[in-house]
């Protein structure tokens, strides 16, 4: 297949595709994430090199987001996970810091492109456009594939599972690994949404109708509904993976 890979900074009239296919790849709930709601658009317009699609001909079957930051390498001090790294890698940016890392922040699919390999070809673009933007160190906040269809295994057991022929379980952080990646921590509060009762049963589809922790589709953990105060927060763990570059 003949693809191309090309930057929002390089056609930025693809931009509009974007809410397309972050429609159909993500769950409701992660598109009302507040802090991406907060500085999604300022890391668009921030690191335009650093977000890219990929086409066949003129069709684009996937996009993918990283953002630049200040990180001293060390793991311990990394930001909590995918909400703190879009912060800080804004933040960063508009306070003129030294931006010396990159973490990827999303790599969506359109599904009818999917099981064709993409997911690695997506990886490799990113390092590489990390690579010619001077940025020495890529991290990713993975959020594990096939999770959801575990939500009740603690993220630190399932991150770690293997196949019997020595893979991670998981298939996307087994496509991390494959392009050299290994995991380095759990972020274990990597996105929070709250909200009222009435919005996560419209975004789920379920009735919520007592206080517990409910498993809701595409969730990796499972939502904890507080009846009397009216809310339910979602908080998501991701894997950190250390790229080498």
């Amino acid at each position: 297949m003949d693809y191309q890979i090309v930057t929002l900074k390089e056609q930025p009239e693809l931009e509009k595709e974007l809410g397309r296919l972050h429609e159909i790849g993500w769950p409701t709930f992660m598109r009302m994430d507040p802090v991406a709601d907060l500085y999604w658009d300022r890391m668009l317009t921030n690191y335009p090199e650093l977000q890219f699609f990929l086409l066949e001909g003129d069709r684009i079957l996937a996009c993918g987001h990283a953002i630049g930051f200040e990180w001293d390498g060390e793991i311990a001090n990394l930001p909590e996970g995918w909400d703190g790294v879009i912060e800080k890698g804004v933040l960063d940016k508009e306070a003129n810091k030294n931006i010396n890392a990159v973490s990827a922040i999303s790599i969506v699919i359109d599904p009818a492109h999917q099981g064709k390999g993409l997911s690695e070809i997506m990886v490799r673009a990113m390092k590489g456009l990390a690579k010619n933007a001077g940025l020495t160190q890529m991290v990713a906040p993975v959020r594990p594939s096939m999770k959801p269809k575990y939500p009740l295994l603690p993220i630190e057991s399932y991150a770690y599972l293997i196949r019997e022929d020595g893979q991670p379980f998981d298939p996307w952080i087994r496509v991390h690994c494959k392009t050299g990646a290994e995991i380095v921590a759990i972020a274990h509060q990597s996105m929070i949404v709250e909200a009222e009762i009435a919005d996560w049963e419209k975004w789920t589809g379920m009735k919520l109708p007592l206080t517990g922790e409910y498993v809701i589709p595409g969730a990796l953990v499972p939502l904890v509904v507080n009846i009397e105060e009216n809310k339910a927060v979602y908080v998501e763990p991701n894997v950190w993976l250390r790229h080498h570059l």
